[in-house]
């Protein structure tokens, strides 16, 4: 058995009323992957900005290579080698990468000026490491975001860590870069690294970590190694209760369903080649494929926030000209983007506010707002969407990522739009949280709303979708009914870069 280098016991932490943490443990040994579980506000994230000093815990003990330790700041925990790599990326973006591997840790000239030259060397033998080709002087701004998160991931690496916590690092990340991150954290298992890794994907937890510690609702459930365990065990563990993962098996919309949603031979650049499909009313249409099929750049078009090369969108079977997202709303199309907290809510703003956001007029008397009216509408939904908040008042950036997806369809379903589209709706959000998506959305279907949903997911696009629209480098290359539809077919024509597209959907 590997030597124990972390050992938290009995940790606790409380934020003014609301108790965070409250007597939890975590062991961790050297060279081992071990997963941090638990639904979004279950304490994963507050545990571990307490092991790296960002927050100071109310009670327990930190054993740490021996010694009981308190970090008071982040520099004191990357100087003793743990180093965290967050969810939400913070990058200096007008800095190249090497800058920002490197910032605060410079090599000099001359004592005063910084050695560019040494950095860049530096850094590329970072990416030679995790097998990656971002060039050392490449400004980071100018990178994807998956690309951007393996910058993060070098940056951790650089500081020669005992113990890396990832947290949730794949989610910005292709296929391909989540296979050569998994080489790199296997490559530190070997070396004796101990890795403490947060995901809400089963499947990763399943390939990378051997043992898995269970947090809900601020408190420890159970430590369990991960061959020895099942999924839906882990599952029942985060959430305490049974959730369904299984494939849609029948389209329960009617094949002479009204047509909501007409696309005709849609284009923008190479982004967007010649898309067309329809959307039934009650229907979610799924949309899949890899990183840069072209998916969002059509939701971003249908929404008006991109301008149409050519081709022709109708509502209820009437041409509309789309040229900003205020014309989309008004022909009741709601947006819920894949990056929600820069284009879905007001982060800095109330849950209230933010239902109301499209709405506002709703809510003037003469030059003043009833804040009343807007309390109580916004307390309907808290109601109805199961909004896990303290009242209508709660700052949104205090909400975990589930509630805040629920706050952006408040705000659609408050303007009353017919036309849903979901931008990969749980990305970030624990298995708890998609659930309660999942059977939201399955109940906007059921009241007649239609739902465009992209997702990146081919789980989660097998269980919701009644018919998916597979691209591929701007093309719709298959259109398959749930009945017929499998993971390996999904694959197969979201990798088909040349020759004709396939149509399956039935008429």
């Amino acid at each position: 058995m590997s030597e124990t280098i972390l050992t938290m016991k009995n940790i606790s932490k409380s934020f003014g009323p609301v108790q965070a943490l409250k007597g939890v443990n975590l062991a961790l040994r050297k060279g081992e992957v071990h997963a941090l579980v638990g639904e979004n506000g279950a304490g994963k994230s507050t545990l571990m900005k307490i092991l790296s000093g960002i927050h100071q815990k109310d009670g327990g003990s930190i054993v740490y290579d021996g010694e009981e330790i308190v970090f008071e700041n982040t520099k004191q925990s990357q100087e003793a080698g743990v180093v965290i790599v967050h969810q939400e990326l913070n990058m200096a973006e007008h800095l190249t990468v090497a800058q920002n591997i490197f910032i605060g840790r410079e090599s000099m000239k001359f004592g005063i000026f910084t050695d560019d030259h040494a950095i860049n060397k530096k850094t590329k033998v970072l990416f030679e490491r995790l097998n990656t080709n971002i060039r050392p002087n490449e400004i980071v701004g100018n990178l994807t975001v998956g690309r951007q998160q393996m910058v993060e991931i070098a940056k951790a690496i650089s500081m020669n860590a005992k113990v890396i916590i990832f947290d949730e690092p794949t989610a910005a990340l292709t296929e391909a870069e989540t296979e050569n991150l998994f080489k790199v954290i296997n490559d530190l298992r070997d070396q004796g690294i101990a890795i403490v890794y947060i995901s809400h994907r089963m499947d990763e937890i399943d390939e990378i970590t051997d043992r898995i510690t269970v947090l809900r609702d601020g408190q420890y459930i159970d430590e369990v190694v991960t061959e020895n365990t099942t999924r839906d065990q882990i599952i029942q563990m985060m959430v305490g209760r049974t959730i369904l993962e299984e494939p849609k098996q029948h389209s329960a919309v009617e094949e002479d369903a009204e047509v909501v949603l007409s696309v005709k031979g849609l284009c923008r650049g190479i982004e967007v080649q010649d898309v067309s499909f329809e959307l039934k009313k009650g229907e979610i249409l799924g949309f899949s494929g890899l990183m840069g099929a072209g998916r969002t750049e059509v939701a971003r078009l249908i929404f008006g926030a991109d301008k149409i090369d050519s081709g022709e969108i109708e509502i209820h079977g009437k041409k509309v000209d789309l040229k900003s997202p205020e014309d989309a709303v008004r022909n009741g199309i709601g947006y819920l983007s894949e990056d929600r907290k820069k284009f879905g809510i007001l982060v800095e703003q109330t849950v209230a506010d933010n239902t109301v956001l499209p709405t506002l007029e709703n809510y003037k008397k003469g030059s003043l707002i009833d804040d009343r009216k807007i309390d109580k509408v916004a307390n309907e939904y808290i109601k109805k969407l199961g909004i896990r908040t303290p009242h209508a008042q709660q700052f949104v950036k205090n909400l975990s990522g589930g509630n805040q997806q629920k706050v952006v369809i408040a705000k659609w379903l408050e303007r009353n739009c017919d036309i849903l589209i979901f931008d990969e709706p749980t990305r970030g959000i624990d298995v708890g949280a998609k659930s309660e998506i999942y059977n939201l959305m399955n109940e906007l279907v059921a009241e007649g709303k239609s739902i465009i949903m992209i997702s990146s997911e081919l789980p989660e696009v097998l269980r919701m979708s009644d018919r998916i629209i597979v691209m591929c480098e701007g093309k719709k290359t298959a259109e398959l009914p749930i009945e017929e539809a499998t993971q390996e077919s999904i694959i197969h024509y979201a990798t088909l870069r040349s020759g004709g597209t396939r149509n399956e959907s039935r008429q």
